[in-house]
């Protein structure tokens, strides 16, 4: 006995590796494409699926009332048992779909959701899950059997109407595809993602389907436009609103890609005495109604929507999700709209109609497409259908002509039955049998000698000629077989019909344009405050519109003091601006309450240690300010530009070293010049219009300087001329008009200030 000791490294063979990486890429690519991902056109079913309702099939879970009671022979107890999924899964695995149990049991559990199929292909027993996402009980507790809508989308499996294919292991076979009318592609729609590309079909309204088919029938060349008019959009198994235009849907479904705009259905509930609540019937498609409330639920408790109080899920069979404003003075449209833009009660489908086609390849269709050549394997079903029976029609006549010659000549097939030693070659030979044919008479029983039978034979045979030259028509007339399935549609159409429960229309289509983005102030409801800052940067809002006198007295900490103190309103926005030139904005209706101390503002914004806060005032829509530096620069700044929406804030003044902001003056809007004066005590007036508008940067000179800096600056009306403070008991202000002499140029050094003019260079 020889042994071979051969290395086994002798047996590799050298190949480039990008390209053994590329065929092996290919392979598991083409194999996800076709053998997983993507749903066949002609039966909108994958494999998984496909084999889960063969294998249904074969253990005989028809649908309730589709097998007789052997029994009882009771219509009223004629239904057909549940059997467990444990049972039909195992069958998958073991003898078609060599996968994990987990994966087909979850494939099984989805077509038996009522709210993830339109027209569910399996009738589950048992916990199969629910829209909130929980997940279905162990496949041991739950059981199935197969729906109506399974049963017409299998229907002529036995007649020859489709190619089968072995199975994983040769053992058994399975149909290529299933030969049924029901539209399933299109009914119940499909989502995969595959290498390299995608699909996602909505469902849609078997109806609408049947009658767009039938059109395309009666008038294989109509246009995209008159499909439209038939198949209105998706509609989805939990309902809900199309809100995209008309012209919107149409273009997605004329190339097959696109997405639409689905919205929650909702209405309006008087509570009494002018309050109201908003009631939400109906959610998107596939979004998990647990998680809506809390996306919604966590907009309250962040204050992100303030005007929406509580929100309460009140469902049983029927979703009924409570919303609950802040106040009976909410716009019900502004709270929608919020919720729209920030929730999914509005999503966008994607439609993406890449298929199998008949040849295995995958394609993006538009509706027409799609529709034409599912007809188009349809009527391949109904010729082989027809060729199928018109075998069986020929080898019944074969027999029943056997039995009639027999019949004809009963006591002559008596007598070589009784005296040959080979009955069946002379019974051959003598009245010209097939083989066929003398084994069937053969095989007869006595009681089928009698007359009646006869008489019986030769009605079946002059029906099964009628048959057969119909069926023949069929076979060579294209528009019969149009004819037919235009028939035979009908007669599916009317199960589905939309007067019917499980053929009404459940997504509503009414355009709506998209939500609106509903700004801070409208959400708030208004109050008047008063807004106290004090020295170390503690913040409170007082509420109402007090005295600012006694707001300046209000208690502080020790050692603390009032900074600024003004009126505002909750629905304002602050700015507080810090001496680095940095920028931040507080939101009024976020302010603590005016009792205590209130909170520091350090803990609101992102305030650097050591910045100092030189101003705090609320931003006016479209108002403006005068911005300036220590060292006499400065500008116009719009307040909306300023506004910054983070923490961090925004950088306004871009600042020299050693400089900072000195100056933040709201202007009023008929201003129209600039009063600048130094700590060297020197006035200058010149025109607002030589400042220049910025969001940000360092600005202008405004005033020269040989030493020192900026002291203040304001923005005035020229005609009422420079207004200031006297001083003393009297409380007098002095009014300057004549301001001719201190206007000049910007940039200039001016001059002296009028005499009386405050000692602390201040204008007011």
């Amino acid at each position: 006995m020889s042994t071979d000791f051969r290395d086994p490294f002798d047996t590799i063979v050298n190949h480039p590796f990008d390209e053994a990486l590329s065929q092996r890429y290919l392979v598991y690519a083409l194999s996800t494409i076709t053998a997983r991902s993507l749903p066949d056109l002609r039966d909108g079913l994958k494999p998984v699926h496909r084999r889960l309702l063969w294998a249904m099939r074969l253990l005989r879970m028809e649908p309730a009332g589709a097998a007789p009671d052997v029994l009882t022979a009771n219509p009223a107890r004629n239904t057909t048992p549940y059997k467990k999924c444990a049972r039909v899964v195992g069958d998958v695995i073991g003898k078609y779909h060599p996968h994990g149990d987990a994966s087909v049991y979850d494939a099984m559990v989805r077509l038996a959701q009522d709210f993830s199929l339109r027209t569910p292909l399996v009738d589950g027993q048992g916990n199969f899950g629910n829209i909130d996402g929980d997940n279905a009980a162990a496949m041991r507790y739950t059981e199935a059997r197969l729906t109506q809508a399974a049963a017409d989308l299998m229907s002529g499996l036995d007649e020859g109407t489709v190619d089968f294919r072995p199975t994983y292991n040769g053992e058994e076979e399975e149909p290529e595809v299933f030969p049924g009318l029901f539209p399933n592609l299109l009914a119940n729609g499909a989502s995969g993602i595959a290498v390299g590309m995608a699909t996602s079909i909505p469902p849609h309204n078997v109806a609408e389907i049947i009658d767009a088919a039938s059109l395309l029938i009666d008038e294989p060349q109509a246009d995209h436009a008159a499909l439209m008019q038939i198949v209105r959009g998706p509609d989805m198994p939990t309902g809900g609103v199309l809100v995209d235009g008309a012209h919107v849907i149409s273009e997605a479904y004329a190339t097959g890609r696109g997405s639409m705009r689905v919205r929650a259905k909702w209405h309006k509930e008087d509570e009494g005495r002018g309050t109201w609540i908003a009631v939400i019937t109906e959610i998107p498609y596939q979004v998990q109604k647990s998680k809506l409330i809390e996306q919604i639920a966590s907009l309250i408790t962040d204050k992100k929507l303030p005007i929406l109080a509580d929100i309460r899920d009140e469902s049983d069979e029927q979703i009924r999700i409570v919303l609950e404003p802040r106040a009976r003075t909410v716009e019900i449209d502004v709270l929608m709209d919020s919720l729209f833009r920030l929730t999914d009660l509005e999503t966008r489908f994607p439609l993406n109609m890449n298929v199998l086609d008949a040849g295995r390849t995958p394609r993006v269709m538009g509706l027409g497409e799609v529709l034409r050549e599912w007809l188009k394997h349809q009527i391949d079903v109904l010729v082989r259908r027809a060729k199928h029976r018109l075998d069986k029609i020929a080898a019944r006549i074969e027999l029943l002509d056997g039995y009639i010659i027999a019949y004809l000549n009963l006591d002559r097939v008596i007598e070589i039955i009784r005296t040959e030693d080979e009955p069946k070659d002379v019974m051959m030979a003598e009245f010209s049998l097939t083989d066929r044919q003398a084994e069937a008479i053969l095989n007869m029983r006595l009681r089928s000698l009698r007359k009646l039978e006869e008489m019986e034979l030769r009605r079946e045979h002059a029906e099964l000629l009628k048959e057969r030259e119909e069926l023949e028509k069929l076979v060579e007339s294209p528009a019969r077989q149009r004819t037919r399935l235009k028939r035979d549609l009908a007669d599916l159409r009317k199960r589905y019909a939309p007067e019917t429960e499980i053929g009404r229309r459940r997504t509503q289509v009414e355009e709506a344009a998209p939500a609106r983005e509903i700004p801070l102030e409208a959400m708030i409801e208004r109050e008047p405050i008063t807004v106290i800052l004090s020295q170390r940067g503690w913040i409170r809002a007082m509420k109402g519109h007090v005295d600012l006198a006694s707001a300046e007295t209000a208690k502080f900490k020790e050692g603390d003091g009032p900074l600024f103190a003004f009126h505002a309103q909750t629905t304002d926005k602050l700015l507080l601006v810090a001496a680095n030139g940095r920028f931040y904005t507080l939101g009024a209706d976020k302010l603590p309450g005016g009792r205590g101390f209130g909170e520091p503002v350090r803990l609101m914004v992102d305030l650097e240690g050591d910045a100092e806060i030189v101003a705090l005032l609320p931003a006016r829509a479209g108002g403006k300010m005068l911005l300036a530096a220590s060292d006499g620069r400065g500008f116009i700044a719009v307040m909306d530009e300023v506004i910054a929406e983070t923490r961090k804030g925004k950088q306004v003044m871009n600042l020299k070293a050693g400089a900072r902001v000195a100056v933040v003056h709201p202007m009023a809007a008929d201003v129209d010049s600039v009063a600048v004066i130094g700590e060297n005590r020197k006035l200058l007036v010149f025109p607002l219009s030589e400042l220049p508008e910025m969001a940000r940067g360092q600005g202008v000179a405004l005033q020269r300087y040989r030493d020192g800096g900026l002291s203040d600056a304001m923005a005035f009306r020229l005609a009422d001329g420079l207004s200031w403070q006297m001083g003393g008991e009297t409380g007098r202000t002095r009014t300057e008009t004549d301001l001719g002499m201190w206007r000049v140029a910007r940039g200039a050094a001016g001059r002296m200030p009028p005499t009386g003019f405050p000692r602390n260079n201040r204008f007011g």
